[in-house]
């Protein structure tokens, strides 16, 4: 059975990458500039790099930030329950602009960056899932959700749809909390929207939403991280990073 669908395990490249620093790397992004960037939860960093392993930034945090992606490298969203706080970050990882969501909100359990205009907040203390304009600090629409005793990872809204990632389930929702869908998975770690598909990346595969189930597009067996950009797939195994082209 072929280890992925885009591309045969022949075709993986080692790329020139420290082995210090892809132990203890949390998570993994890849741009479609072919920068890799990696995060750590050991200190709050996150490390930008080329293709050939030189570092072009880094960003030092005093509370743990979740990197929502990189896929617009120029303005990298990210947020922080503990500081319940949305930042905005450039190519340069420079700080552009920072929210602070106490001002207007109880308790955001979990963020998802619609565009550079909007944001959807899942509001733990009032239950609602809310669509924010944080350039006019506006509440546009605000839905009902149950999210008691969920161990949420992240969320996504497409559609008119909200998908949730739990520790143990993956499940979507409609805009009245009915559920639609929900499938046992034990290793997503993030939610990602590529024009019309939704991705869920996990420790050591890549699925695609596909109608009311899963379908695998990417797996490397044994590493800890794996990640996409448009043109290849990336894993981190053995502390080696490793490539490999979507068209070969």
């Amino acid at each position: 059975m072929a280890i992925f669908l885009f591309c045969s395990i022949s075709a993986q490249r080692n790329l020139p990458f420290d082995s210090l620093r892809l132990k203890d790397a949390s998570d993994l992004f890849a741009d479609d500039y072919g920068n890799i960037y990696l995060y750590r939860n050991k200190d709050f960093s996150l490390s930008k790099y080329d293709s050939l392993g030189k570092q072009l930034g880094k960003l030092m945090l005093t509370l743990p930030f979740k990197i929502q992606s990189v896929q617009n490298p120029l303005n990298i969203p990210s947020f922080s329950e503990n500081a319940q706080e949305l930042r905005f970050f450039d190519q340069n990882l420079n700080l552009i602009q920072s929210i602070d969501l106490r001002e207007k909100f109880g308790m955001i359990k979990e963020v998802y960056v619609e565009d550079l205009q909007q944001v959807w907040l899942l509001d733990e203390s009032t239950k609602r899932l809310i669509q924010y304009n944080f350039r006019t600090k506006q509440i546009i629409n605000a839905f009902p959700i149950a999210i008691d005793d969920m161990d949420l990872v992240d969320i996504l809204v497409f559609e008119n749809k909200l998908y949730l990632l739990t520790k143990d389930l993956f499940s979507v929702y409609d805009f009245k909390a009915d559920k639609l869908l929900e499938i046992p998975l034990s290793d997503g770690k993030m939610l990602r929207r590529e024009n019309s598909t939704v991705l869920i990346m996990g420790k050591n595969s890549i699925k695609r939403v596909d109608g009311n189930s899963l379908k695998t597009i990417f797996m490397a067996e044994k590493s800890k991280i794996v990640d996409k950009n448009s043109s290849s797939y990336f894993a981190i195994k053995g502390n080696k990073l490793y490539l490999y082209p979507l068209n070969e």
